[in-house]
């Protein structure tokens, strides 16, 4: 059997703002520069989601990417999309709004879903400049 990988791309603008409660004002502007301004900042993201599978004889697809489309905007876009990532979204409620973080958080909200496909998910990939990206693998240390 082939394992194909197969990746769809979708975009969203979001906010958010970096900020540790814990501490000073002074460290989160040392730690965190401008991702620590108090009005918030914004970014226009690309998410990548990579599914694998071994593609089915009868249609040649590893997963249909109008489903995987569909998927991801039901469980990611629809809350993110327009939204301040702190205040708006309810999987990153008490968490730091980091990329990386945002990752984990997407993976665990599309995992299930995938995997009832028959597929599996391989990876969330979010660009949030032409130059930062996070990945996951959906691996622990």
């Amino acid at each position: 059997m082939k394992k194909v990988y197969v990746t769809r791309r979708e975009r969203f603008n979001a906010a958010h703002k970096l900020w540790n409660e814990a501490w000073s004002s002074e460290k989160n502007q040392e730690i965190f520069g401008k991702c620590a301004n108090a009005n918030w900042h914004g970014h226009n993201y690309d998410l990548f989601v990579t599914v694998k599978g071994t593609p089915q004889a009868d249609t040649g697809f590893c997963i249909d990417l109008k489903y995987l489309s569909d998927l991801i905007k039901e469980k990611v876009i629809e809350k993110v999309d327009h939204k301040n990532l702190n205040l708006d979204v309810d999987f990153m409620k008490g968490i730091m709004a980091s990329t990386e973080l945002l990752c984990v958080k997407i993976w665990e909200e599309l995992e299930p879903e995938i995997k009832k496909s028959g597929c599996q998910l391989h990876s969330v990939r979010v660009h949030e400049t032409e130059n930062n990206m996070a990945e996951y693998f959906g691996e622990d240390l």
